[in-house]
């Protein structure tokens, strides 16, 4: 096993195997790409708590996937929280960081931050989309949001999608740093290795609403080793998975230390987000002139602003539409450097 020494342990994902149980799985350490994420914008408690735990998710997901491109989670649903939505990015190349972004719509005059997070959502759905690239089909799943929580709306999800057991815990918080108060994040998967002591019982789960759930999939010779592990994975406590002070190398000893642990090579993750003035040019290219003219400000320009990271762009109206000269639409979009003037200072946006 690695030592903490050698790892660089917040923002990495650390994939591992419990020989003993015949399950993987992937414990994520999110510091500053998380606190990046939630420092884009001024979101009220409850929502940066969804958001975050969307974070989690999406880290833990995306390093477990074959993935090429991009992996996405969309979560929507008819209360005050209307939508969060996540993205996380394959590394380019061996050795690179794989990159996430997330953002979030809600009515602030609906929003209750006495309730329960989740609750704000109300009813809806989870959905999780693959898409591999150019020449590729994106593959989209979805299940209604059920189980208290997104870790089990996302385990419903892998239940009733992939028919794959899953268990996931996840935590994040404020910590308090030099600068003031910092988020950290933390978080453990358990998915049982497929086909390998699994059945469907029937179209039915056991779930909320009829849902599959994980002890659906499980057969009897395997239910023992299931419990066993899913048992020890929620002993976690908070200040375990978000660490510092305990590394994911050493939590994996503390709660599976009989289950004959084995890890893999660490994946770094950090914030990204891939917006551009070259996309909004494309993204204004089906608009005609009058389209244009209604988007044009007093000042003659017309503005952009990234729901992920909160860029602003500013380009001249002749450079955008279908009439457009596609030369001179290029150069604008070259020159045109983003800003983020409504983003707030950081310790006032907490």
């Amino acid at each position: 096993m690695s030592t903490a020494a050698t790892i660089a342990w917040d923002d990495a994902i650390l994939p591992f195997q419990l020989d003993k149980s015949d399950m993987r799985g992937r414990v994520a350490r999110l510091d500053a790409t998380l606190d990046t994420i939630l420092g884009q914008h001024d979101y009220p408690m409850p929502v940066a708590d969804q958001v975050a735990q969307a974070v989690m998710l999406t880290a833990l997901i995306g390093q477990t996937i074959k993935l090429r491109w991009r992996l996405s989670l969309q979560i929507r649903g008819d209360g005050p929280l209307r939508l969060i939505a996540t993205d996380y990015f394959a590394p380019k190349s061996d050795g690179d960081a794989a990159e996430i972004r997330a953002y979030a719509s809600f009515d602030a005059e609906r929003l209750d931050v006495e309730a329960d997070p989740f609750s704000q959502i109300g009813r809806g759905m989870f959905a999780m989309i693959i898409d591999q690239g150019q020449g590729m089909q994106p593959y989209q799943g979805i299940t209604p949001l059920a189980g208290g929580s997104l870790a089990s709306c996302a385990e419903t999800y892998f239940a009733q999608s992939e028919q794959l057991p899953t268990r996931f815990v996840i935590g994040a918080a404020q910590e308090q740093g030099e600068s003031g108060l910092n988020w950290r994040g933390g978080g453990i998967m358990i998915q049982h290795m497929p086909e390998k002591g699994m059945h469907v019982q029937g179209e039915e789960g056991s779930g909320e609403g009829g849902l599959l759930a994980a002890n659906d999939l499980i057969d009897k010779d395997a239910e023992e080793d299931w419990n066993r592990v899913t048992t020890l994975v929620e002993t976690a406590e908070l200040t375990e998975l978000i660490g510092p002070h305990v590394t994911p190398d050493r939590l994996l000893l503390r709660l599976f230390h009989e289950e004959q642990p084995r890890v893999f090579d660490a994946q770094p993750v950090r914030f990204g987000c891939t917006c551009s003035a070259a996309k909004v040019v494309q993204t204004m290219s089906i608009y005609g002139p009058k389209d244009i003219e209604k988007m044009t400000t007093e000042d003659g320009t017309v503005t952009a602003d990234c729901q992920f990271c909160g860029a602003h762009y500013v380009l001249p109206p002749n450079v955008l539409g279908f009439e457009a000269d596609p030369d001179e639409a290029a150069a604008a979009a070259e020159e045109a450097l983003p800003s983020w003037p409504g983003r707030p200072a950081r310790s006032a946006q907490r």
